[in-house]
């Protein structure tokens, strides 16, 4: 038998046996490449997982399980490593010598331990704050998981051990999202493959297992947990029919929940299928009270029919107001009484929820009794450190939260203010334009006959003391002239002032969108190229004379301090000002010009 046994399995354990026990998990972990080395489902795989359980190789990896990891090399991935080696040497393992053993006691104790080991994975990934160290941890549970999936669908007796078990139970009572979700999908497989173990199972075990999976649909929103939490039900409903019975005696509120608060939220099918099986448990509960109902209501008609032809001279504003009365007490009965219903089971399945973890930490006293109190010193401190992390970690989020919020609104308020100010400018600019532009064009005010009279008088009086002088046909000519090119230059003053103006309210506008522009933009971080497009100009003279002014600000901006005091230095604002082209703003603004 010695001659037939794989060599690489002698020496492993030879050296499992001769190394120390912290090393012990990682030698175990060759035993995953010395199994890939056979093909799936070949005798040579079956040869070499009778060896491993023949060595007791196997059983020394169920033990180490129970190990501290955190101490070990690779951490938790190790221990998740020798699960995934436990469930695929046990799946398809038949031993021929102490078969009864192997079933009984060794079987059952692997199921046990993986579940401990989860339970611990899972309580590291709660406590947990750092991305990295989350998704690993997260990686080995669902490793841990899938075995114990995998070991179930191997042997289909461990499903009702896995189901009674009460650290199953603590791996479903959790308030995690993504390790729910794994934990139900535990159960679900469970399901597809032994769909009778419901019959077997006690019904002291199924109840918390129910009550677990209820409160999630009715104290979570998430569409994860929801969505696991109404699969694992409805395939346990449809596998037994006692626990549809169940379902309908103890959970009398569930139907309206249900319908209520998952409706609509993208699994409909399954949401209708489960509210049908629930449905056909009440109607035959509900068949005689449905018959006194209806005789009761026959009774009312005929009374109400008769009660209306005696009362028939009654105005039919009374018997409207009536009957809309009646019906809207009756909806705010039933309303009140649902109402009623859902809060008590609110209120039972946070009691049960209560109870349950009441127990689970009085356990946990218990067990830290039987520990050392050297050992208790420095379990107190870890959890001193670590509720003090999670003080400090909700209390920095809370003080970042309020301060962006408080920041968000006055720059909503800047941003306001600087748009009322825009906005008013703009209209007294154009204001005080019309204006100017219609002081010279003010016809004077009628007079009235006195008025006139005296003004003549002062005319003629103003005439005879200052008598106009005889001026020559050339001096007036040259008067003239000279008239004519005052006008001329006053009139070009004019116009280029108007240029400059319509010049300056450009180049405002300009810099009041860049500004903006900058306010509104993304960070860094978030910046796409539909971003990048709106600060890029499609004019060549623009973007040429942007970039030159680029590298001028960048080469002046590395001069020495002493060449910065120099005659030499000139403003950049007024050397891009003086040549920028009147095409970019005089096309766009200016009426009657020769490029308009």
């Amino acid at each position: 038998m010695i001659d037939d046994t794989d060599s690489r399995l002698l020496a492993l354990a030879s050296e499992i046996a001769e190394s120390s026990n912290e090393n012990v998990p990682v030698l175990l972990l060759k035993l995953k490449d010395i199994l890939k080395t056979a093909p799936t489902g070949s005798k040579e795989l079956k040869r070499l997982k009778e060896d491993v359980y023949n060595y007791d190789l196997i059983q020394y990896c169920v033990l180490v399980l129970k190990q501290d990891y955190s101490r070990v090399r690779g951490g938790w991935v190790t221990a998740a490593n020798l699960a995934n080696i436990i469930s695929t040497c046990y799946v398809g393992l038949d031993p021929k010598e102490g078969s009864e053993e192997f079933y009984t006691k060794l079987l059952p104790s692997a199921a046990v331990n993986l579940l401990v080991l989860g339970r611990r994975i899972q309580a590291r990934f709660v406590r947990s704050i750092k991305d990295e160290e989350r998704s690993e941890l997260f990686n080995s549970f669902r490793m841990v998981t899938d075995s114990i999936c995998w070991l179930c669908s191997g042997h289909l007796q461990l499903t009702e051990k896995v189901l009674q078990e009460e650290h199953f139970l603590q791996l479903l009572m959790t308030d995690d999202v993504e390790t729910g979700a794994a934990v139900m999908s535990i159960l679900q497989s469970i399901m597809r493959v032994n769909s009778e173990v419901l019959c077997h199972v006690e019904e002291k075990a199924l109840l918390p297992i129910l009550d677990e999976l209820v409160y999630k649909l009715s104290a979570s929103s998430n569409p994860v947990i929801g969505h696991a939490a109404m699969r694992a039900l409805l395939l346990m409903a449809e596998s037994s029919p006692n626990i549809v019975k169940i379902l309908g005696a103890r959970y009398k509120g569930l139907r309206a929940l249900l319908s209520k608060q998952w409706t609509g939220k993208g699994f409909g099918q399954e949401l209708n299928r489960l509210l049908d099986l629930l449905y056909s448990t009440s109607y035959q509960q509900g068949e005689m009270q449905r018959l006194h109902t209806a005789a009761r209501v026959i009774q009312a008609v005929w009374r109400g029919f008769q009660t209306r032809k005696r009362m028939k001279k009654l105005p039919t504003a009374v018997m409207s107001l009536q009957r809309s009365f009646r019906t809207k007490r009756e909806q705010e009965v039933i309303h009140l009484k649902r109402q009623k219903e859902e809060q008590d089971l609110k209120q039972q399945l946070e009691l049960q929820r209560l109870r349950a973890m009441r127990l689970f930490r009085e356990k946990q006293l218990t067990l830290l009794e039987i520990v050392h109190a050297g050992q208790m010193n420095k379990h107190i401190k870890e959890m001193e450190e670590t509720s003090s992390l999670v003080i400090q970690k909700f209390w920095r989020g809370y003080k970042e939260r309020k301060k962006f919020h408080q920041q968000k609104v006055l720059l909503k308020q800047y941003k306001a203010a600087v748009t009322i100010q825009r906005a008013a400018l703009h209209f007294l600019k154009k204001r005080r334009r019309i204006r100017d532009s219609l002081s010279l064009l003010k016809t004077n005010q009628e007079l009235k006959d006195e008025q006139r009279l005296q003004l003549q008088k002062n005319v003629d009086s103003y005439t005879k003391l200052h008598p106009a002088q005889q001026m020559s046909v050339e001096q007036s000519k040259e008067l003239h002239l000279q008239a004519q090119e005052k006008l001329g230059e006053y009139l070009l003053k004019r116009k280029q002032e108007h240029r400059a103006e319509q010049r300056r309210e450009a180049l405002t506008a300009k810099i009041n969108t860049d500004i903006n522009m900058i306010l509104g933009a993304p960070s860094l971080t978030k910046v796409t190229e539909k971003d990048l497009e709106m600060f890029n100009s499609r004019s060549v003279p623009i973007a040429l004379k942007a970039k030159e002014s680029h590298s001028t600000m960048l080469k002046r901006s590395r001069w020495p301090w002493w060449k910065k005091l120099s005659d030499e230095f000139i403003e950049e604002d007024d050397v891009l000002l003086s040549d920028i082209p009147d095409l970019e703003h005089g096309v766009l603004f200016i009426a009657g010009s020769k490029h308009s």
